[in-house]
Formats: C-alpha cells, structure tokens, sequence
C-alpha cells in the first residue's frame, strides 16, 4: 500500500480500525490471477503479540486450496467520499478522494474442524453483539444435524499478520481553514460515507473548527 507519511496511522491504530470494521476482501494468487472474496472477521494475537485474523469460506471456493501456500492479503476499508476542489477555500486546488483502508498480508491456514467451531462462535457473538440490547442469537439455536451440515460446507481460515498496513486520508495536510471547510461540506451531502468522513476529520483536527469558530466569532463582534 502506497501512504504517504501525513497519512500513515500507527500499527495500533490500523488494527483496531479492522477489528472494529470486522469485513474486507481475502484475496491470493493462484498462479494465474488473482481470488479474492469479501467477508466477516474478527482479531485475535498469539502469545508474542503477532496479530491473527480469522474468518470463514464455502468449502467450493476457490481460496480453499491456496491456504498454506503463498502470503494473502486483506483489505480492509471503510468510509470514503469524493471531495470537489469547489470546496475548499484557498484556490488552485484540485478533487480528490477521503477515505481509510488497512491492509493486513501473511500466510493462512486452515482451521481444525474444533477450531472452527470456536472461529463460528466468536465470530457471531462479535457482530451479535453490536446488536444489544437483542438477544444474542448462537449457533445452540439450531438443531445438530443443521449446524453440522452448515459446518460442513464451510473451511475455517486464520491468517498469521505479517504485515500492517494502513492509510488514513483524511485531508490532514490541509490548512486549518480548509480542512474545516472541506468538513463542513462533506457533512451537509447526503452520502452517509460522506458525513461519516466529516465527522472523522472533526475527530481528528478539533483545532481546526475550534480556530474558525473564534474567527467567526471576531468577525461578527467588529460588525
């Protein structure tokens, strides 16, 4: 992944940016072109600290038979909004994309057929989770025969993370005055990845609206 230095988030920040997005796109070389399928995940770190993803596949897909070889990649992204030069204050700008996206590379391995019972129980109870105050559905709600029949059409995968990844484009060279306009902007469209990145940016420079607010500020009470 090309980052820019002004872009680049530490290694910390980039896992916890895929573990809280938790979905992103597997993919490997077969030798001729490239495999790729997008799918749910969740985070877990050997005794070391070395950072391992966990995720699932159809037992027909194309990926099972690449595990243990070669290093995979996942990509991981999540929100992005185009920005239009009309935005921005100072002149002589140009468009161009916001957007955050880590990726993670190592080799993978298939699960053990107890691991990936562990890797389906995880998995779930990590996005049911993020549907409190439901009860949590688990896979005890199906009857034996069904769970071990939808286990069976499915490989359990783990990636050892060799390699973190990340860019976080988030305008953060732009001047103050910029920065807060191009914000404000984004945050008025009716994309919702659009807002999203809006209100990333405020997270990331308060200082920037804080500045144009006094500003403003001084600028009405000299009226």
């Amino acid at each position: 992944m090309y980052t820019p230095p002004v872009f680049k988030p530490d290694r910390a920040a980039s896992l916890a940016f895929a573990e809280a997005r938790g979905f992103g796109i597997a993919c490997a070389w077969d030798g001729l072109r490239p495999i790729a399928s997008a799918l749910p995940f969740y985070l877990t770190y050997a005794d070391d600290g070395t950072p391992r993803a966990l995720f699932h596949v159809a037992r027909h897909n194309p990926l099972v038979k690449l595990a243990g070889g070669a290093c995979w990649l996942l990509a991981v992204n999540g929100a992005d909004a185009y920005v239009s030069a009309d935005w921005y204050v100072s002149v002589d700008q140009v468009p161009t994309w916001l957007y955050q996206a880590v990726h993670l590379t190592g080799p993978v391995r298939a699960l053990s057929g107890d691991e990936l019972a562990i890797q389906i129980d995880t998995l779930t109870a990590k996005f049911e989770h993020r549907l409190l105050p439901k009860t949590p559905w688990a896979a005890g709600k199906m009857t034996a025969a069904r769970l071990d029949a939808m286990k069976k059409a499915i490989v359990g995968l783990e990636m050892t993370v060799d390699d973190v990844e990340g860019s976080f484009k988030l305008n953060q060279h732009k001047s103050e005055t910029d920065f807060a306009a191009v914000a404000g902007a984004l945050a008025l469209q009716a994309e919702a990845g659009a807002r999203q990145i809006a209100a990333l940016m405020r997270e990331a420079r308060p200082q920037a609206f804080a500045t144009i607010q006094a500003e403003m500020t001084t600028l009405h009470g000299s009226v």
